[in-house]
């Protein structure tokens, strides 16, 4: 159970909500509670009927008296109104046509028998009816992934047998982006099929939508998508054949091997933004999860923070002992007593473990908020080097428990949602000797002096140095270097180009 308990103190709150719904499913002596801390049956029917006749017996037996239900039978005419009406009961449908009343003529004529016979005529020709055909669900179909997409379109555009059994293999071939993931040369030794064949089909194949699917790379990925958008020539295939000088940032190079002006440029890289390099992720994409907090810390009126855990994420559970007692009293043999006995004794102990659980994710993020009111404050650039063992030992709790609390968690404050260990980073002296910065501050500083430099005076790695030692952080070249390629901002020398290309 200490391995357990140790498990889940780490789970996020996704993987907790599964846990707990196996461990329910798995104990009968465990039920879910609401917010109430009531247990959590869902609908009883019988039950609200038993509640709603036994309303109706009150009423009956010395409650409101309800007037008399009105009886009208054939016999009986409507009252008469107290006024004379504008009208009377022959015109009342003036409208109506004279086709309409010669039918309801036939119709009261023939007698009730021709009436039910309309009655199943009417709802038979209408298209529907009530026992499920025809129905909103059984017009819903699920989402199509990728192959499902292209199978179809397989079936419709390829008529030869064989060539359809090598499409499928093909597709089978592709990626979720929609690139083969094999050459056709291994493609033709695996189905013993001519080369040239393959390069025929693969044609056809790269025709379907959605369009850059079947491609080998990148370059013939995008030169699908340009030749029906028809903006491919011969200087964007250049371009494409020279696409690596763009990744490098080479674009003075670039420039003269297309033989084209920065304008140029522009436009032909305009037009392959306006590409999906990815065109398989259109169809059966996994949903996006979104990020929901573990932990709120809001601003408090009288000032400081207040922070408090969301229940929306905290599985509730009950033990029901009342079940448990019912069962046991009436159990005869060995093996059913220790089951049951050791149904309670899991049972317990998950509630237990939730809610300590609750306890010192609060207690954790209690103490980052108070190590970090700078941040909250006033931003990341307040942001203090924290190490585990520092909140560890100031709540006293072992440092390896810190640390998988802070594992897949989440802090949902004004500035908006961090994961717990964000809060956590290394420390840079400072050269005055005094409070050390937090790594993290000085990658957020590095980034904003390299936004803000002048584009006739690039910043190298050794001038920012020089600017965060006059700001009082002492660092080092390589450090600034780490830090600058951990933010993907190229070097001096490649935004030098970059910016006298577009300049």
């Amino acid at each position: 159970q200490l391995q357990q308990a140790i498990k889940l103190l780490q789970l996020s709150n996704l993987e907790l909500t599964d846990y707990v719904e196996q461990e329910l499913e798995r104990n009968p002596l465990l039920e879910p509670s609401n917010e109430d801390g009531q247990p959590d049956r869902g609908e009883q029917g019988d039950g609200d009927s038993e509640t709603y006749l036994d309303n109706a017996s009150k009423t009956e037996a010395g409650g409101d008296i309800e007037p008399a239900p009105l009886t009208v039978s054939e016999d009986t005419a409507p009252p008469a109104p107290e006024g004379d009406l504008d009208t009377d009961y022959d015109n009342v449908y003036a409208d109506e046509s004279k086709a309409d009343r010669a039918n309801d003529t036939a119709a009261a004529e023939a007698g009730p028998q021709s009436s039910s016979s309309d009655w199943q005529s009417s709802k038979t020709s209408s298209g529907g009816s009530f026992d499920g055909e025809g129905s909103f669900e059984s017009t819903l179909t699920k989402e199509l992934d990728l192959k499902e997409h292209l199978t179809e379109q397989l079936s419709v555009a390829i008529s030869s047998e064989r060539e359809r059994f090598i499409g499928a293999y093909l597709i089978d071939q592709l990626t979720e982006a929609g690139y083969l993931t094999e050459t056709l040369e291994e493609s033709s030794d695996r189905l013993g099929v001519p080369i040239e064949e393959l390069e025929l089909l693969l044609a056809k194949l790269q025709t379907f939508e959605p369009t850059g699917v079947f491609a080998r790379d990148l370059k013939e990925c995008l030169t699908l998508q340009l030749i029906e958008k028809d903006r491919f020539d011969p200087v964007m295939a250049l371009f494409l054949e020279n696409l690596e000088l763009f990744a490098r940032r080479e674009l003075s190079k670039l420039l003269k091997v297309c033989d084209i002006d920065e304008e140029d440029l522009t436009s032909l890289l305009e037009d392959v933004r306006n590409c999906d390099p990815k065109p398989g992720h259109a169809f059966g994409a996994e949903p996006i999860q979104p990020i929901v907090p573990d932990v709120f810390v809001r601003n408090k009126i009288d000032g400081g923070w207040a922070i408090e855990l969301n229940t929306e994420t905290l599985p509730r559970v009950l033990v029901n002992s009342q079940y448990y007692a019912e069962v046991a009293s009436r159990s005869r043999d060995k093996e059913t007593k220790t089951y049951l006995t050791d149904c309670l004794a899991n049972a317990n102990w998950l509630v237990k473990s939730l809610d300590q659980r609750a306890r010192t994710i609060l207690k954790v993020s209690t103490e980052i908020v108070r190590q970090q009111d700078g941040f909250l404050t006033h931003g990341v650039s307040h942001l203090r080097p924290l190490n585990l063992k520092t909140v560890a030992d100031a709540i006293s709790m072992h440092e390896s428990t810190v640390s998988r609390v802070t594992s897949n968690k989440y802090m949902g404050t004004t500035r908006g949602i961090f994961e717990l260990k964000y809060f956590f980073s290394s420390s840079i002296a400072s050269t005055s000797g005094g409070d050390a910065y937090s790594a993290e501050s000085v990658r957020h500083r590095i980034k904003d002096l390299i936004a803000q430099e002048d584009t006739k005076k690039i910043l190298s790695d050794d001038r920012i140095v020089a600017l965060l030692k006059d700001e009082g952080i002492d660092i080092a070249r390589r450090t600034v270097a780490k830090y600058r390629e951990a933010l993907n901002i190229p070097s001096s020398v490649q935004r030098r180009r970059e910016k006298k290309a577009f300049a």
